[in-house]
């Protein structure tokens, strides 16, 4: 099958998804294994000077160690972490509307790159993460398309303003690179992250 290192895996040792995204949710469920969901609560601010793929690495990091906590022995947890960065510039979830529209107007025409990142937690100890990166050309888009995609609602809860996977579609021109990484679940990465665990954990 697809995946064969994480489905091997996740024989050996329960998966729980430190995740609340529908999205990454519907993307693991897709490859069919078994694995529970617990949503970690961390607070989500770039260290000063942290660069930002560094940023989504740890986020990653962070959110599988607080749910690693409260796991059993044998159990691994996910942490996952979406960023969305133009040249310098780390664009996350828009607070309001009116960030929304900044963003999207920002992004329209432009190249800008989708970083997610992934890590793997046993007994409340780092095992391996990593991230990979996806660049996302923008189409040129009008203030009154922005804003009705705005008032859907859609880009209130996603990195960068907008969902490649839904009504922001539209957005998009083209990727070059993995679209599950646009989405927040990069399955190839997370297949060979699974493929290194094992390796490690008999290292510990």
């Amino acid at each position: 099958m697809m995946y064969k290192h994480l489905a091997e895996l996740v024989a050996s040792h329960p998966l729980v998804l430190a995740s609340g995204s529908p999205r990454r949710f519907d993307l693991l469920t897709e490859i069919g294994i078994p694995f529970q969901r617990i949503v970690p609560n961390i607070e989500e601010v770039p260290g000063k000077d942290e660069a930002p793929y560094d940023y989504a690495v740890r986020l990653a990091e962070e959110k599988a160690l607080m749910v690693g906590k409260g796991l059993r022995p044998d159990t691994l947890a996910l942490g996952c972490d979406t960023i969305v960065v133009l040249g310098e510039w780390l664009l996350e979830k828009p607070e309001d509307e009116q960030e929304a529209f900044e963003t999207l107007r920002t992004l329209s025409g432009e190249q800008h790159v989708v970083c997610t990142a992934l890590a793997f937690v046993k007994e409340e100890r780092l095992v391996i993460s990593g991230y990979e990166t996806t660049k996302v050309f923008f189409n040129e888009v009008s203030d009154k398309q922005i804003w009705d995609y705005i008032k859907t609602g859609e880009p209130m809860d996603k990195a960068g303003a907008y969902g490649i996977q839904g009504m922001g579609s539209f957005l998009v021109d083209r990727i070059e690179g993995n679209l599950d990484t646009v989405i927040g679940l990069p399955r190839n990465l997370l297949d060979g992250l699974a493929r290194e665990v094992p390796a490690l954990l008999r290292e510990r």
